[in-house]
């Protein structure tokens, strides 16, 4: 059936861990059922909603930009080649110190030459605009490395001296034709393609005139961003302006804001209220006036038309960060599921063997902006469990209902205890994973009959997919039974993503899994 906009719950004692079991059909809600409309998490459904169109627009600049620049280095290493033959025809200088260089000798040297050279010059950030600082040095090293690399034989046997002459000719020709068709492209991609095509809104928190240097750094052809209007730190006295600050998740959504440029100073109080909005909207914010601590955000340096901005952001929210997930958790989860097919094959078989009931139990969770999907998990309780919860609220651990965990819960069945402490039934999660409802890392999915108890903070959980594992699954699982601390390490991890925090928690799960601490 096709899936609802808006999320509904029913009452939050009938949900748990097994509380479906796969025949339990998945129908619409009763006329009674109340419609959750928290908004909160009317912003990240929003946000879910439009995170694809910014995703495709990001995604195709930075392609885009990527392919004019690769292209212009391989113009630039022929360029060389050229310039380097008429040199050794036409000099002196050129006959001494080229004509046994890979420029002009060609061949396999020549083609490693280039092929290193653009590795290097990808390594040391020559294709990312965000890292525009000393890019004549950032050219320079590429050549230089690239270089090197190249004669690495022969100073290994001991002809540095010999070879001294034609490295340091090499490398000039190389780095000049570099920076000589990179000045080229640059100036493609601002002024011919796609210059301000396919740019993302953003608004000004200031006054046009104070906020000028910023629009010009920011709206720059061939940028990210074009200046959709200002926002006043106060009452607005004049038409020049789309609102004051205190519209700003209104501006936001009415603009489809993808970031917010402060270009006022703020009191600390002011700007953190601002970036908090901004966070919940999934913009991002660029502040080039002075340093801001924030706590829980990760502040970046980057460049806009060589003028440095502060960033502040959720990097989960990123669309590199979108893309390179999911080619991780598509590539992880496939594998794994083909090496793990003959033990999912061996529980299903040993969970109908042990008790009455269908091996695997589909559960409603909210996923991503809140949208529900269908988890796969084995069954690990008794049929009827879902029946039983409502008896047994008494002995939930946590005292929390949006949390219910009981230690040696009498539904389980002795498979189930088993599976539960391995953490074996989970493994039907990388099904969800494959197909993009979850992600190998992130915060765990909770019910959606528990957001009626939720707090603004709360739904800041919804901004990533649901993950098999995370933060809070290395950090004792059910040992940690305040709702609070796991909510902390949901936004934690949303706010602090890196592709190198994926790796350490999923080294980190192996541990915990063996170790078995909380696992009940």
């Amino acid at each position: 059936m096709p899936r609802p906009d808006r999320l509904e719950f029913c009452d939050p004692m009938a949900a748990d861990d097994d509380a479906y079991s796969m025949t339990t059909p998945l129908t619409p809600r009763s006329p009674g059922t109340t419609v959750l409309t928290h908004p909160a998490l009317q912003r990240r459904s929003a946000l879910r909603e439009r995170r694809p169109h910014a995703v495709r627009r990001h995604t195709g600049r930075v392609a885009t930009r990527f392919a004019v620049l690769l292209a212009g280095d391989i113009v630039a290493i022929f360029l060389a080649r050229a310039v380097a033959t008429w040199l050794a025809a036409e000099t002196a200088f050129g006959a001494a110190s080229l004509t046994a260089t890979p420029l002009i000798m060609g061949g396999t040297r020549f083609l490693s030459l280039g092929v290193i050279t653009i590795a290097a010059v990808f390594a040391a950030g020559g294709h990312s605009r965000h890292r525009a600082l000393n890019q004549p040095i950032r050219l320079f090293g590429a050549a230089a490395g690239a270089v090197l690399l190249n004669y690495a034989g022969g100073i290994a046997r001991g002809y540095l001296s010999d070879l001294i002459l034609p490295i340091v000719a090499t490398t000039a020709v190389v780095w000049l034709s570099l920076l000589l068709v990179r000045q080229i492209s640059e100036w493609f991609l601002r002024h011919v393609w796609p210059a301000q095509r396919g740019a993302g809104a953003a608004i000004l928190i200031g006054p046009p005139i104070a906020a000028r240097r910023f629009e010009q750094a920011v709206a720059a052809p061939g940028g990210d961003y074009r200046v959709a209007g200002y926002v006043a730190t106060d009452r607005p006295e004049s038409d020049d302006f789309l609102g004051s600050v205190d519209d700003l998740p209104a501006l936001i959504a009415e603009h489809d804001v993808e970031a917010v440029v402060v270009c006022a100073d703020l009191p600390l109080t002011r700007i953190s209220a601002v970036i908090e909005e901004c966070l919940l909207a999934g913009c991002q914010i660029l502040y080039p006036a002075r340093a801001v601590r924030v706590y829980g955000v990760r502040p970046t340096l980057v460049w806009h038309h060589d003028q440095p901005f502060f960033e502040l952001g959720s990097p989960v929210l990123k669309a590199r960060a979108l893309i390179s997930k999911r080619i991780v958790d598509v590539f992880v989860s496939a594998i794994l599921l083909v090496i793990f097919a003959p033990v999912l094959a061996i529980i299903a078989v040993a969970v109908a063997l042990d008790s009455p009931g269908s091996p695997l139990f589909l559960q409603e969770r909210a996923g991503l902006g809140g949208r529900r999907f269908r988890m796969i998990k084995f069954r690990t309780m008794r049929e009827g469990a879902d029946v039983e919860k409502q008896q047994l609220a008494h002995l939930n651990q946590t005292g929390d209902s949006r949390y219910f965990k009981i230690r040696d819960d009498p539904r389980t069945t002795r498979l189930g205890r088993m599976l539960r402490r391995w953490s074996l039934d989970e493994l039907p999660q990388l099904v969800n994973v494959l197909i993009g409802e979850m992600s190998l890392v992130g915060p765990r999915p909770f019910f959606e009959a528990d957001f009626q108890e939720y707090e603004d903070h709360h739904f800041r959980r919804l901004d990533a997919k649901p993950g098999i594992t995370g933060l809070w699954q290395v950090s004792g699982r059910s040992e940690m039974l305040d709702f609070e601390d796991i909510i902390y390490l949901d936004r934690q991890y949303i706010e602090q993503w890196s592709f190198w925090l994926d790796v350490s928690i999923l080294f980190r799960t192996i541990p915990a899994v063996l170790r078995r601490t909380g696992a009940f």
